[in-house]
């Protein structure tokens, strides 16, 4: 008799299961509680306005002129990036908010990397939510110097065209996730996130 096996769970309700065990773990102990870019890098390694626009609108389900508005401000500021991440995350608040998320790194070269992320988040109420993220990579010389931790930049994030951005830096590698409507305006303003090989509930 063949075995049916069970699709795996969708990614929200996994990170539910995460915050709940952290939540478990939380009653048994408590923690302690600009532009900056050098030199444009050269085309051919850089992905162009148009090929960013194009997949940020198809990724969101959102309109050219809408992904449009978003990518030109990003690329004004910072310049054509040489990598991008699309992925998925959830947010909630168990005392302070958390942000957890998972994607795939996609270099210009051809490189790709499976990446997640977790971190403290700024504003949130007790509950929850899931976005898409679509993140632009700066200055991505050696593809695993993605995973580390990434400090939000102050005063970069903004809404426009329907799509919340922020920019966050480390080591003049700047990330600039992109988050469609309720995703950004709930715990956006992240004080860092880092970025991973593996899993990490707890993101302090």
């Amino acid at each position: 008799m063949t075995k049916t096996v069970p699709a795996p769970a969708p990614f929200w309700i996994r990170c539910l299961t995460g915050f709940a065990a952290l939540l478990a773990a939380a009653a048994l102990t408590v923690p302690g509680s600009a532009r900056a870019q050098d030199e444009p890098a050269a085309s051919e390694d850089t992905f162009a306005e148009d090929e960013i626009v194009s997949a940020v609108a198809e990724f969101f389900g959102v309109t050219a002129e809408a992904a449009g508005e978003a990518v030109e401000r990003i690329f004004a500021d910072n310049g054509r990036p040489n990598g991008y991440i699309k992925g998925e995350e959830a947010a909630g608040a168990i005392g302070v908010g958390l942000r957890y998320g998972e994607g795939t790194l996609y270099m210009k070269s051809g490189a790709t990397r499976q990446v997640f992320w977790q971190g403290p988040s700024i504003g949130w109420d007790f509950g929850g939510n899931a976005a898409k993220t679509f993140t632009l990579v700066y200055n991505l010389q050696r593809v695993d110097d993605i995973y580390q931790r990434f400090p939000g930049v102050e005063g970069s994030a903004y809404f426009i065209g329907g799509i919340g951005v922020n920019y966050q830096r480390a080591n003049n590698i700047t990330l600039a996730p992109m988050r469609a409507g309720v995703g950004f305006r709930l715990g956006a303003n992240v004080g860092y996130l880092a970025y991973s090989r593996q899993r990490n509930w707890l993101p302090f």
